[in-house]
């Protein structure tokens, strides 16, 4: 990517994104079956094994997805765990075969929740991915979010993890593209040959491999991205919706202007969308029909620079003591009211 891009909020973004609506390339968005060149976005209503049993070896730049979490949710349907897990070797098996050497799976997961016990995903999954001795995890990254669900017999879960593996030693990581500002500039070596010097990198810090993604500040210990719920500018009918600026940090780091970045269980298409906003080509399988037809929608309005998304880097809105939802109701006078 050209570094004469411009750079929003620490983060350079890629060229359809930073284009005006008449100046983009309108991107070639088709549905198929199956994988077959000659697309910038490719949608399948099918199988994630039936579709990947075509695809080429070494064909993907990045595999990234939130895959089924065996919750018995509108989209699967829950059965035994152990079945589970052997379904999910099958997946990685596959994604696996069809990555790039130099390319990055990133798996986005959360908990698997039965009578009452939490199974963590990321730790049955590092174990099945590691089955392939050519996968090397880099980082396991936090995603934390300040709503959802509360729980009443446990601390109410408010993050999920995503695990970035590459295929090799080598591999894609463009640092320069996601550094962010340096939080004291001004300091300088103390000692040495270069003492007085500037110390800081004046392009900017390498954020750590644990994010806390805000407005100016990519520094602390967590990414700190809105889940997308009622209120969220990507809402649609999707029960497990993740947002469009989860996956630009992936695509933005991990992959280069065309390379290829495929979603297993595309769900409503934040993957697709996410790569045609910064010049990559995308392919995305489900095999719910509902979905695919929002997914090819907001394909092709993310083609056109009219989806409406939050952007990246956006911060957070945070509830004034004068707004109705940060005011303490009067009900709560009453002792022992409430809820968890």
């Amino acid at each position: 990517m050209s570094s004469s891009l411009p750079v929003q909020e620490g983060i350079q973004l890629g060229r359809q994104a930073s284009l005006t609506r008449d100046e983009r390339h309108v991107p070639t968005i088709v549905q198929r079956k199956t994988y077959s060149p000659g697309f910038d976005a490719l949608i399948a209503n099918n199988d994630a094994l039936t579709f990947l049993s075509d695809v080429p070896n070494e064909t993907f730049q990045l595999v990234v997805t939130s895959p089924p979490y065996n919750l018995g949710k509108s989209y699967e349907r829950r059965g035994n765990f152990q079945e589970y897990l052997a379904w999910n070797t099958k997946i990685f098996e596959q994604c696996t075969r069809t990555l790039k050497t130099g390319g990055s799976l990133c798996w986005e997961i959360g908990n698997y929740i039965e009578k009452g016990e939490v199974f963590p995903l990321d730790a049955y999954f590092y174990s099945i991915i590691k089955q392939n001795p050519a996968m090397i995890l880099r980082n396991r990254i936090i995603w934390f979010f300040e709503h959802g669900l509360h729980a009443t017999q446990r601390l109410s879960g408010r993050y999920e993890t995503i695990l970035w593996f590459t295929k090799g030693e080598d591999y894609v990581f463009n640092l320069d593209q996601i550094r962010v500002k340096q939080k004291y500039p001004g300091k300088r070596y103390y000692k040495g040959p270069k003492r007085g010097s500037p110390s800081a990198n004046q392009n900017g810090k390498n954020p750590g491999d644990v994010w806390k993604v805000l407005k100016e500040d990519w520094d602390a210990s967590v990414w700190d991205i809105p889940n997308v719920k009622a209120n969220h500018p990507e809402k649609t009918i999707h029960p497990a919706q993740f947002p469009i600026e989860l996956v630009e940090r992936l695509v933005i780091a991990l992959t280069n202007e065309r390379d290829i970045v495929f979603d297993p269980f595309m769900g409503v298409g934040s993957t697709i969308a996410a790569a045609l906003l910064h010049d990559r080509a995308a392919v995305g399988v489900e095999k719910e029909a509902t979905y695919v037809k929002i997914a090819l929608e907001r394909a092709q309005k993310a083609g056109a620079g009219t989806l409406r998304h939050r952007v990246i880097g956006t911060e957070k809105h945070v509830p004034s003591t004068r707004d109705k939802v940060a005011q303490v109701p009067p009900e709560w006078s009453v002792e022992g009211s409430g809820n968890s």
